[in-house]
């Protein structure tokens, strides 16, 4: 089963987990410091929340497409690249609590999207160094390859 992942950078974890616990219906499937992952059945959608600053708006992070297999993020990669898409692949790469494969794309207004696989749980939110996870481009490095941040997932 494929499902559309949304991230969101909230100011307020515990309010929004309030929030999208009575809009979804559901309660968050993985809690840790600083992040809340919902996998919700109805619509098909994973929702993340990170926590961010105090004080600011909810803003998006990034978006992705969670798929079942290794191989459907090589299939992804594949057809992405095919159409002349700039893509970054990602294999073994610890972020979001999770060891993933998955590759990066940016849409014409530059939203990042990842396709991806979690492999296993892991122990920490922070990404593996060298990792693209969460970064986005910037003012400084406009090109997906090259953009760096301190913020993940």
């Amino acid at each position: 089963m494929s499902r559309v992942q949304l991230v969101l950078r909230v100011p307020d974890l515990a309010a929004s987990i309030a929030f999208y616990t009575e809009l979804f219906g559901t309660e968050p499937a993985k809690l840790r410091d600083g992040y809340a992952n919902f996998a919700i059945a109805e619509p098909p959608l994973k929702l993340v929340l990170i926590e961010g600053a105090a004080g600011e708006d909810t803003r998006m992070d990034h978006l992705g497409v969670e798929v079942d297999t290794t191989e459907a993020v090589r299939a992804a990669t594949l057809r992405l690249a095919g159409a002349g898409l700039a893509t970054v692949e990602e294999n073994d790469t610890t972020c979001c609590y999770a060891l993933q494969d998955k590759v990066w794309v940016h849409g014409p207004g530059q939203e990042p999207w990842e396709v991806y696989v979690v492999k296993a749980d892991a122990d920490t939110l922070a990404k593996q160094q060298g990792s693209t996870c969460c970064t986005g481009p910037t003012e400084d490095a406009p090109d997906v390859s090259t953009a760096s941040s301190a913020s993940c997932c």
